[in-house]
C-alpha cells in the first residue's frame, strides 16, 4: 500500500502549517481554527489559564501576565492565537469562535462552561509578534514603545511614530477628529491615512491644517513641527492613559497584549526585561485586572530571569500563570492533522510491525544520546507515527532550535515560517509513492527547510551534490549523509555524530540490514573526510562550514612528530593510568625502568625490571618470536590493534600544532571561532584518548619474561598489576632468601648491639642464607682484591636476581659486622659495630658510596690473650673482652680515655710557671706510647702487634705513672703551698738569720720542692712538707708579732702626742677625728702584714703623718688667734697703716729667719731605763735644740 493512501486527509492539501499571529485571512482564519487540536496537554493548559483568567472578574488582581513557554514549533504562538480569538469570541465565516471551541470539548463540561462565561464578555486583543513590530534598535525602552505602538494603532493613531500619533491623540481629544481629516484631504488632495506615514515631508500642508482647525498661528505651528524633541512617552504615561481607556469601557471589558516571541526579543538584555518588568508591574496595579498581558518565549520565565532573579522577583509574581508546551503536544498535533491513518492503512501497518517488530526493536537503539531518542514502543504509536519514528519530533525540534540559535539560518526560518507540521508534510510527501515497510529518513526533513537556510551552508550542499552528479570522488548516498550531518550538527550533546548513530537517521525501511548499511555509510564517511566536507573527532563526525573546510584541510597537512606522539602516550600510560614508580609486591615496592615503544621514560634505574607498552607505531607488534625474545626479565604490552587512541591523539596533537602556528595571525572573527571550537575538540580528542588507551591495555598482549600470557579479566591497572606480579616472581629468584624483615633503623641497632635474634649467626638463623651470600661474594672480591662499597652491595642485591630492600640489606651486612666477619670503613677509619653513625654509612644515600665493606681477616687467640694480660697489668681490670672486635673496641676505647687524662695532666706543667712539677717527662713519654698504638686502630691487627710492641716501653714508666697520677691526685696541693710558702719566707730571711735552726728547716723544704731534669724524684719526701712548713711558720709568727707590736706602740704615741698638741680646741675637731681614723685604719694593716720587712717600712711612714697632723692643728690654732688679735686692734682705733697723702711710705715687715732641722738627727735612738735616763735624755736635746735657734728666728723640726 503506497503511503500517500494512508492517511485520513489528502497529504498533499493545502495546510497553513505557520500560524501568524498578525495574518488575518478569513479562509486561513478558518481552517485554523477548524483544524486546531486541543491535545490532551492543551486541554490542562486551557484550564490552568481560565481558571486564573475568570476568577479576575470577580476578584480584581494584579497578577495580570500569563506566560506560554515551549520550543520553537511546539505551537506556542498557535495557542495565543486561538486564545485571542476565543477570549474576543471572534467571528469568522459567520461563527463564534466559542462555538467552535465548544465541540472541541463536549466532553468537558467544566471547560465548556469556562468558554462561555468568558464569551459573554467585552474584550478586545491586541494580538502582535514583537518582533516584527518592535523597533530594530533595541535600546532599554523598546518594549515600552512597542507597546505603545501597538495600543495606539488599537485607537486608531499611527503608532508607528508616537509624534504624530500624540498630535493624533491631541486633536481626537479637542474633538476636531473628523474636521482635522477633512481638512487635510482638502489642503493636500489625499487622505491622512494614506498621508501620515512621509508626515515629515508634508510641513507646510500640515502648517496650514494646524492654522485652520486648531487656529494656531504660522509661527507657533512651524516652531511645533520643527521641534527637535522626540515623542518620547513614560511607563507612568502610557499607564494612565492605558487605565483612562478601559475605564470608560464596561464593568466587563478585558484589554489584552498579546505578544509572541517576547522571550527570544528580549534574550538576555537585562535593561529590556526590566522595562518590561515594570510596565507589566505598573499595569497590574494601576488598572486591576482590566488589562491583560500574555507573551510566549521558548523558555520558561524563570529560565529567562535565573541570571538575576533578585532583580526579577516582581515579573515572576505578576506572570503567576505559567503554561509550558512540550514536544508530546506536538506530536499529537501532527498525528491527528496530517498522519491520522484510514482503517485499510491501520491493519496493513500493524501486520508490517508484527512482521518485523524484532528487527525495529533493535534497529532505533542510539549510542551515547539522550534517553527521549527512541523508537517505536508499540504497534499504536509505530502506526500513529508512520512514516516517521518518535525520535523525529523530538529531535526536529531541537535542530530547528539550534539552527535558529547559531544564525545559520535566513529571514523566514528566523521569522518562525517554518514549522515542525510543514516539515513532517513536505517530509511524507517526497516518500509517498513507496510501500509500508519505507521509512521518513531524517535527512528528508533537510530539503524542507533547505529554501529558509543561509546560503552559506547551501553551497557547501550544493558543492556535494555537483561532485556526486559528475562522480567527482562522491556518490549521490553521500550527499544524503552529508545533509543528515548537518541536521544534527549542533545537537551533539543529544545525538553524537557517529557512525552508529547515522545508519539510524539513514534508515529509509523497516527491515534494514545493519552490516551492509554500515559499510556503505562508512564508506561514505570516508569519502566525505577525504573531501573534507566534515571532520572526524574521535568516532563523531560533524559536518563542515566553506571556512571550517579550509582550515581542516591545513590541519590535515600539519605534520607531528611521532616522537611527541610516542611521548605524550606515556604521559598517559605513566602519568594517568598507571602513575605508580614502582610496583608493591607482599611488602616490596619494586621500581622499574618505563619504556614506550624504544623510548625510555623518566630516569632509568639500570638492574631492575622494565615495562615496555607498544603502540602502533612499533614495527615489533607483529613480529611474535620477536616479542618472546625481547620479553625475557621484562614485560612487553602491545596495545590492542582494535582501539583508535593513535590516530585520534595524532588528530588531537595536529589541531594543537595548527593553533600554536596560527595564533599570531591576522585571522577573521569566524576563522577565530572555528579554532576554538576546533581547541575544543582536541580536548575531548585528548580525553577520549586516555579511555581507549586503558581499553587497549585491557584487551591487548602481555609477553612476560619470555611468555604470552593469558590473563584474569580486568582493567588497565589490573592487567599491568597481574603482569608484573608474574615478572617479580620469575626474576627475583633470590628474594625468599630474606626470611625476617626489619622495620626501623632501632632493629639494626639492635642487631649491631646483639640485642637481636638476628644477631645470633650459628648459620641455622633467619636471613642466614642471605648473609652467606653476602659474605661469599665479598669473599671474591677481597680475593680479587677489589674494593667494595656499601653502594656496590645495595645496587647488586636490590636488582635482579635478589629484589632485597635497602633496609634488609643493611640488617644482613649489620649480622656480618656484629659476628666480626666484616669490616666497615669510613674515611679510613675502621667503624666499631657500636658506632652511632654505623646505621647512616650502611643505608644513608649519601654515606653509602663512601663507607668501604671487606671481608674480615681473622686475629689469632694468642694474640688477643698477650694484650689482654698486658692490659689486665696496665689498666689494672679483669674485664678485658677475649674476643677481636670486643678487644679492638677496649683498647681504642681505654686508651683514648688514658690519653686524654695524661693530656689534662701535663697541661697543669703550664699552669704554674714558676712551679716545675716532677714526672713531666714520665707523662710524655706515656702519651707518645699511647698516639703509637691509637695511629693504628684503622686496622684491628696492626692495632694489637703496635700494642703489644710497646708493652716494654710502658713497663720501664708503669710506677712513675703511678707515682705521677698520685700526686696529682693527693699531693699537689701540699707541694704549691710549701713553694709559695718558701717564697714568702726568703723575704724576711735577713731576720730570720736570727734564728739557725728555722733557717735550717726552711733549706729542707727547698731541698724537697727541687725538681731535676731527667734525673728521678722522690715522690716519698712530700708528705714531710707539712710539719717543716708548720715548724718555721711557728718561729716567724713569733718574730713577726714582735715587730708588729713595736708598730701598734708607734700609733698609740702618734695619737697621744696630737691630742696633747689639739688640747681641748674645739675647732680642730674634725683634724683630730681624721688622725684618728687613719691610726685605726693602720692599726687593721698591721694585722694583716705577713712579713717582717713590710712591719719594719711602717714605723717612719706612722711618724711622719703625726708630724703632718700636728703642723695642721697648729696652724689651724695660729692663723685662729691671729684673726681674734686683728679684730681687737680695729675695736681700740689704732690708726690705720694705710698712706697717707703727703707722708713717707712705711717699710714692709721683714720676714722671719727659719731653720729646718731633722727630727731624727735631734731625738736620736735610745733605751731609757730610768728617770735618770730620761732626764740626761731629754738635756741632750735641748743643748742641741738651743744651738739650732742661736742664730735664727724660728727652727722646723722635719
Amino acid at each position: 500500500m503506497q503511503i500517500k493512501n494512508m492517511f485520513e486527509k489528502d497529504i498533499n492539501r493545502s495546510i497553513n502549517g505557520v500560524i501568524k499571529v498578525d495574518q488575518s485571512d478569513e479562509a486561513v482564519l478558518e481552517q485554523e481554527l477548524d483544524e486546531y487540536v486541543i491535545t490532551a496537554e492543551l486541554r490542562k493548559h486551557f484550564h490552568a489559564f481560565f481558571d486564573y483568567y475568570s476568577s479576575a472578574y470577580d476578584r480584581p488582581t494584579a497578577d495580570i501576565g500569563v506566560w506560554i513557554s515551549g520550543f520553537f514549533g511546539s505551537g506556542k504562538s498557535h495557542f495565543l492565537k486561538m486564545l485571542s480569538y476565543l477570549l474576543q469570541d471572534k467571528e469568522v465565516s459567520g461563527i463564534h469562535t466559542s462555538e467552535r471551541f465548544l465541540a472541541k470539548v463536549a466532553d468537558d463540561p467544566e471547560l465548556q462552561q469556562e468558554i462561555k462565561k468568558t464569551a459573554t464578555g467585552h474584550t478586545d486583543a491586541i494580538l502582535f509578534n514583537i518582533d516584527i513590530e518592535g523597533p530594530s534598535d533595541k535600546t532599554k525602552t523598546a518594549v515600552l514603545r512597542v507597546f505603545a505602538k501597538m495600543f495606539y494603532n488599537h485607537l486608531g493613531f499611527y503608532g508607528e511614530d508616537l509624534k504624530t500619533a500624540r498630535l493624533e491623540q491631541f486633536i481626537s481629544q479637542q474633538g476636531k477628529w473628523e474636521e482635522f481629516q477633512q481638512v487635510f484631504e482638502e489642503v493636500h488632495g489625499a487622505s491622512w491615512q494614506e498621508s501620515r506615514d512621509v508626515f515629515g515631508f508634508l510641513e507646510d500642508d500640515i502648517v496650514e491644517v494646524l492654522e485652520r482647525v486648531l487656529g494656531m498661528s504660522e509661527q507657533s505651528a512651524r516652531d511645533w513641527f520643527n521641534g527637535t524633541e522626540k515623542a518620547e512617552i513614560s511607563i507612568a504615561q502610557l499607564v494612565k492613559e492605558i487605565k483612562a481607556y478601559v475605564e470608560s469601557k464596561p464593568d466587563d471589558y478585558r484589554l489584552l497584549f498579546m505578544a509572541d516571541e517576547v522571550g527570544q526579543y528580549i534574550g538576555t538584555d537585562t535593561d529590556m526585561l526590566l522595562n518590561f518588568q515594570s510596565l507589566t508591574e505598573k499595569l497590574g496595579s494601576e488598572c486591576h485586572g482590566k488589562v491583560w498581558v500574555m507573551a510566549t518565549g521558548q523558555e520558561a520565565l524563570d529560565q529567562v530571569v535565573k541570571v538575576r532573579q533578585d532583580e526579577f522577583s516582581r515579573i515572576m509574581a505578576r506572570f503567576k500563570t505559567r503554561l509550558s508546551l512540550s514536544s508530546s503536544s506536538v506530536d499529537e498535533v501532527i498525528q491527528r492533522r496530517i498522519l491520522a491513518k484510514n482503517d485499510e492503512a491501520k491493519g496493513v501497518l500493524a501486520k508490517a510491525f508484527e512482521e518485523n517488530r524484532a528487527s525495529l526493536d533493535n534497529l532505533f537503539m542510539f549510542q551515547n544520546a539522550t534517553s527521549d531518542l527512541k523508537g517505536f514502543p508499540s504497534e499504536d504509536a509505530f502506526t500513529a507515527n508512520y512514516p516517521f519514528v518518535p525520535y523525529q519530533f523530538l529531535l526536529l525540534q531541537k535542530v530547528f532550535y539550534e539552527v535558529r540559535k547559531h544564525g545559520n539560518t535566513g529571514k523566514h526560518l528566523a521569522g518562525g515560517e517554518r514549522s515542525m507540521l510543514s516539515s513532517f508534510q513536505e517530509a511524507a510527501i517526497a516518500i509517498q509513492e513507496q510501500d509500508e515497510r519505507a521509512l521518513a529518513p531524517f535527512y528528508r526533513f533537510y530539503d524542507t527547510m533547505r529554501g529558509f537556510l543561509d546560503s552559506s551552508i547551501n553551497r557547501v550542499i550544493d558543492r556535494c551534490e555537483k561532485a556526486a552528479a559528475n562522480a567527482a570522488g562522491l556518490e549521490p548516498y553521500d550527499v544524503a549523509v552529508l545533509k543528515c550531518l548537518y541536521l544534527i550538527r549542533y545537537v551533539s550533546d543529544d545525538l553524537p555524530g557517529n557512525a552508529d548513530n547515522i545508519i539510524i537517521l539513514m534508515a529509509d525501511h523497516i527491515d534494514i540490514d545493519k552490516l551492509p548499511m554500515r559499510k556503505k555509510i562508512n564508506e561514505s564517511l570516508d569519502r566525505l573526510l577525504k573531501q573534507h566536507y566534515i571532520n572526524r573527532t574521535g568516532d563523531v563526525f560533524k559536518f563542515l562550514t566553506d571556512e571550517e573546510q579550509d582550515i581542516q584541510r591545513n590541519i590535515d597537512t600539519t605534520d607531528v612528530d611521532p616522537s611527541k606522539i610516542t611521548e605524550k602516550i606515556g604521559d598517559i600510560i605513566y602519568g594517568d593510568i598507571y602513575p605508580a614508580k614502582k610496583f608493591h609486591y607482599d611488602i616490596y615496592d619494586f621500581p622499574f625502568v618505563s619504556m614506550v615503544d624504544d623510548v625510555t621514560l623518566g630516569n632509568a634505574q639500570g638492574g631492575g625490571m622494565t615495562v615496555q607498552f607498544l603502540t602502533a607505531a612499533s614495527d615489533k607488534i607483529h613480529n611474535e618470536l620477536r616479542l618472546i625474545t625481547e620479553s625475557k626479565g621484562r614485560a612487553i604490552i602491545v596495545l590492542s590493534e582494535e582501539s583508535r587512541y593513535y590516530e585520534l591523539l595524532e588528530e588531537a596533537m595536529r589541531i594543537k600544532q595548527y593553533i600554536n602556528i596560527s595564533i599570531n595571525k591576522q585571522l577573521s572573527s569566524t576563522a577565530r571561532g572555528i579554532l576554538a571550537i576546533q581547541e575544543g575538540n582536541a580536548a575531548k580528542l585528548e580525553a577520549r584518548v586516555m579511555d581507549d588507551i586503558a581499553g587497549a591495555i585491557e584487551h591487548g598482549r602481555f609477553y612476560v619474561d619470555g611468555e604470552c600470557l593469558t590473563l584474569r579479566p580486568g582493567d588497565a591497572k589490573n592487567k599491568i598489576n597481574q603482569a608484573l606480579q608474574y615478572l617479580v616472581k620469575h626474576v627475583y629468584s633470590n628474594l625468599d632468601l630474606i626470611t625476617q624483615h626489619v622495620n626501623t633503623d632501632e632493629d639494626i641497632v639492635n642487631i649491631l648491639r646483639g640485642h637481636s635474634q638476628l644477631s645470633m649467626y650459628t648459620g641455622k638463623e633467619e636471613n642466614a642464607a642471605a648473609a652467606n651470600k653476602i659474605e661469599e661474594y665479598l669473599e671474591i672480591r677481597l680475593q680479587q682484591k677489589m674494593k667494595t662499597t656499601m653502594g656496590d652491595i645495595h645496587k647488586r642485591y636490590q636488582d635482579i636476581p635478589y629484589g632485597w630492600r635497602e633496609i634488609d640489606i643493611a640488617a644482613v651486612m649489620a649480622m656480618l659486622i656484629y659476628h666480626q666477619k666484616v669490616t666497615v670503613k669510613y674515611a679510613g677509619e675502621t667503624v666499631r659495630a657500636k658506632d652511632p653513625r654505623l646505621v647512616n654509612m650502611l643505608r644513608k644515600r649519601t654515606e653509602i658510596g663512601r663507607t668501604i665493606v671487606k671481608k674480615h681477616k681473622l686475629m689469632s687467640a694468642q694474640k688477643i690473650n698477650a694484650a689482654a694480660s698486658f692490659l689486665e697489668n696496665y689498666l689494672q681490670r679483669m674485664d678485658i673482652p677475649k674476643d677481636e672486635n670486643g678487644l679492638v673496641e677496649f683498647v681504642v676505647k681505654h686508651l683514648n680515655e688514658k690519653l686524654q687524662d695524661y693530656q689534662n695532666l701535663l697541661k697543669r706543667y703550664a699552669s704554674f710557671n714558676d712551679i716545675k712539677y716532677p714526672g713531666k717527662s714520665t707523662l710524655q713519654q706515656a702519651i707518645g706510647l699511647i698516639k703509637r698504638i691509637l695511629v693504628k686502630q684503622t686496622d684491628n691487627i696492626a692495632l694489637i702487634d703496635e700494642l703489644l710492641a710497646v708493652q716494654d716501653d710502658f713497663d720501664e714508666i708503669l710506677d712513675d705513672l703511678d707515682n705521677v697520677e698520685q700526686f696529682f691526685e693527693s699531693q699537689v696541693d701540699l707541694f704549691n703551698e710549701a713553694f709559695y710558702f718558701k717564697k714568702t719566707m726568703e723575704l724576711d730571711m735577713e731576720y730570720l738569720q736570727e734564728k739557725p735552726e728555722t733557717v735550717k728547716q726552711l733549706d729542707k723544704i727547698r731541698a724537697i720542692l727541687l725538681v731535676q731534669p731527667n734525673r728521678s724524684y722522690d715522690y716519698t719526701r712530700i708528705p714531710q712538707l707539712r710539719s717543716l712548713i708548720d715548724t718555721v711558720r711557728a718561729a716567724h709568727s713569733e718574730m713577726l708579732q714582735t715587730v708588729r707590736q713595736e708598730d701598734c706602740d708607734i700609733i698609740n704615741q702618734c695619737m697621744e702626742n696630737i691630742h696633747e698638741v689639739a688640747g681641748k680646741v674645739g675647732y680642730v675637731k674634725e683634724q683630730v677625728e681624721a688622725a684618728n681614723g687613719y691610726y685605726l685604719r693602720q692599726r687593721q694593716t698591721l694585722q694583716e702584714k705577713a712579713t717582717i720587712i713590710e712591719l719594719k717600712g711602717v714605723a717612719q711612714t706612722l711618724l711622719d703623718k703625726q708630724d703632718s697632723f700636728v703642723r695642721g692643728i697648729t696652724d689651724t690654732i695660729h692663723n685662729h688667734e691671729e684673726k681674734i688679735k686683728h679684730a681687737a686692734d680695729n675695736a681700740s682705733d689704732k690708726p690705720s697703716p694705710s698712706k697717707k697723702p703727703g707722708n713717707s711710705p712705711t717699710s714692709p715687715p721683714k720676714p722671719p729667719k727659719v731653720k729646718v732641722v731633722a727630727r731624727q738627727t735631734t731625738f736620736m735612738p735610745a733605751t731609757l731605763r730610768s728617770k735618770a735616763d730620761i732626764e740626761t735624755y731629754l738635756n741632750r736635746v735641748r743643748e742641741k735644740l738651743e744651738a739650732q735657734l742661736a742664730n735664727v728666728d724660728e727652727i722646723q723640726l722635719k
